[in-house]
């Protein structure tokens, strides 16, 4: 038997029977006393038996103002203990949670909710019940609307409560009959729906994706498989729970492992909570890697002579190392010796810097990160390791390992899971990570596959012969030029945000004679750049027009374009005098270019990069 089927027979064999209740129960009955969730800075620390106490009360509360098994209930809420709370304790009751994320227009909440038919919504204040109010009217399957917290006790009517409320009327059920809670969990089955995720969408309307408890615990043990982190290991939850990098990462894998999460509620703040945790395994989505590389480069960049070059010897022993890793070859006992020295005197206390000084598994995904990017992480002695997948393959699909990487690839298919191409390049997945379907508006699930089970992804891609696969572009995404010449915008992108100055580039072209650019400065690493050049205005709408730093970017543009084909290099560009937010609507809340926006919204500097 292949090995690799052998360890898919395992996986499928432990996640089997499993459901997140399930194994909550465990933690709390074996590892009842084990921390399993703080907040960055507060003395808020709940362990297994104390969580699952809670969420056990919020249970019988939920049931009680009419949130019912199969219904679905959402989340607007900033990320703290109260969310993880209350899905879970909807999860327990065979409930469906949905987190929305709190950048949405109103026109989507609207969407949202009727298309969910939302029994329950839960919010965090005040403001967020503002949000919703103009919309309320429009919901007529809504029950309740639950407050977290800062509520006017003018809002708390029959239909609006505070999570307070819910809490107690729940203790009291609960301590009336402590049974029921234990009946509603064991009727749940691993094939019923655990989640509910709305994709952002770069276009067109979002979709609701059906996860099942099969679907997140088998996530959970295929990574347990093929990444060798500690048990009841350390980790930073900082992105969104409407992310499906989250909802593996900060729920349903630390409650398989009986791990302990450290919320960082503002993201902001992520690298002192990194330096807080130590965590074993990190997640970051490219942006925050290019982010991290740029920071070590600038302070570099004003270092002394002698430490610049210190760094230069060390990470030349790392990258050489990193390399022949990534070849499969074994690394000489001689240079091992020097990286070792390279870690101990240069390498670790940078890392330490970045919170990454205990890191087994450092992986990116979500967006393609520049291969600079990665070698620079390299040389620091970090590894991070690309993934792929999307919500609907409950994450990744696809992984580099430690033991089995290869850079600029996405790795080869988790145990299970096939991975294929179509014939014009669209990469195909089948196997126990794919969704149960997109909900639709009747509450019935549609398939996402064809009848035999494959899942178009929408990603184009190649596979090498030792079955690593390389992402080139979005299937919709990809630039058609005047002269026909198909072109990945990714590519290019990812060349120029390889700079520490640009924070953000699209790349334009299609049905256009030649490949454009608009350029967004990174805004902290380029008002540092400025102070450094001597340059007084160092905010960004000074800057973007400032000629020492056009020059700069200018360079940036001619190496990109020296790693690209004539017909894809950047003929010309312009750079914007603002950031790009998902506030803004330039960027989905995955950090995403929406590149119908941009183009919208930037079509007169657009024009001018054609002479129009």
């Amino acid at each position: 038997m292949d090995p690799a089927d052998t360890l898919a027979d395992q996986c499928a064999k432990t996640a089997a029977d499993l459901t997140v209740p399930a194994l909550l129960h465990r933690n709390a009955t074996e590892f009842a006393d084990l921390p399993a969730l703080t907040t960055l800075g507060r003395d808020d620390t709940r362990t297994w038996a104390e969580l699952r106490g809670e969420v056990a009360e919020l249970s019988g509360g939920l049931a009680e103002i009419g949130l019912e098994p199969g219904g679905h209930m959402l989340i607007m809420m900033s990320s703290r203990p109260e969310h993880w709370l209350v899905d879970l304790a909807a999860v327990h009751l065979g409930s469906v949670p949905a987190t929305v994320y709190p950048t949405l227009s109103t026109d989507q909440l609207r969407y949202l909710a009727v298309h969910s038919g939302a029994q329950v919504l839960v919010l965090e204040g005040a403001a967020e019940l503002a949000r919703w109010r103009p919309i309320l009217p429009d919901l007529p399957r809504l029950r309740r609307i639950v407050l977290v917290d800062g509520a006017d006790p003018a809002d708390l009517t029959l239909a609006t409560v505070p999570l307070s409320h819910v809490r107690s009327v729940g203790r009291a059920a609960h301590q009336a009959d402590p049974e029921a809670f234990e009946r509603r969990w064991r009727e749940i089955r691993p094939e019923q729906p655990v989640t509910l995720l709305y994709t952002s969408g770069t276009t067109g309307d979002p979709k609701g994706v059906v996860l099942s408890h099969r679907n997140v615990i088998y996530q959970a043990v295929v990574l347990e498989a093929t990444v060798s982190v500690p048990d009841h290991a350390p980790s930073v939850a900082y992105l969104p729970l409407a992310h499906i990098a989250e909802r593996m990462l900060g729920v349903y894998n630390p409650i398989y492992r009986a791990g302990h999460v450290t919320i960082c509620p503002d993201a902001t703040q992520l690298v002192p909570a990194l330096r807080a945790v130590g965590p074993a395994s990190f997640f970051g989505v490219p942006r925050v890697w290019e982010k991290m590389a740029a920071g070590v480069q600038a302070h570099l960049a004003t270092a002394e002579p002698a430490v610049r070059d210190a760094f230069a010897v060390a990470s030349a022993a790392a990258l050489e190392a990193y390399e022949l890793r990534a070849a499969g070859q074994a690394v000489p006992d001689e240079l091992a010796a020097r990286v070792a020295q390279a870690e101990a005197t240069v390498l670790r206390p940078l890392q330490t810097t970045l919170g990454l000084h205990r890191m087994v598994w450092a992986g990116s995904g979500a967006a393609p990160i520049p291969v600079d990017v990665l070698r620079f992480l390299a040389g620091l002695g970090v590894d991070v390791l690309e993934v792929w997948g999307m919500t609907e393959t409950t994450g990744t699909a696809t992984i580099n390992t430690p033991d089995r990487f290869r850079t600029g690839t996405v790795g080869r298919a988790n145990p299970g899971m096939q991975v294929r191409l179509a014939a014009d390049g669209e990469i195909l997945v089948r196997g126990p990570l794919v969704c149960s379907g997109y909900l639709r508006g009747d509450g019935s699930v549609e398939s996402v596959t064809d009848a035999d089970g494959w899942l178009a992804t929408g990603d184009v891609g190649v596979i090498d012969d030792d079955g690593f696969l390389t992402i080139t572009d979005r299937k919709k995404e990809l630039i058609i030029t005047s002269s026909g010449k198909n072109i990945s915008p990714a590519r290019i992108e990812g060349l120029l945000r390889a700079h520490p100055l640009i924070g953000q580039a699209v790349a334009i072209g299609d049905r256009r004679p030649y490949i454009t650019a608009l350029i967004v400065l990174d805004d902290e690493v380029a008002p540092r750049w400025a102070r450094a050049h001597g340059i007084s205005d160092a905010q960004l709408p000074g800057l973007a027009s400032e000629p020492v730093l056009l020059a700069e970017i200018e360079a940036a543009v001619d190496a990109a374009n020296a790693k690209l084909a004539r017909p894809e290099q950047v003929k010309n560009f312009r750079v914007l005098p603002s950031s790009w937010t998902p506030e803004s609507g330039e960027l989905t809340p995955t950090l995403k270019l929406r590149r119908r926006v941009i183009v919208d919204r930037y079509s007169g500097s657009i024009d001018t990069l054609y002479g129009e």
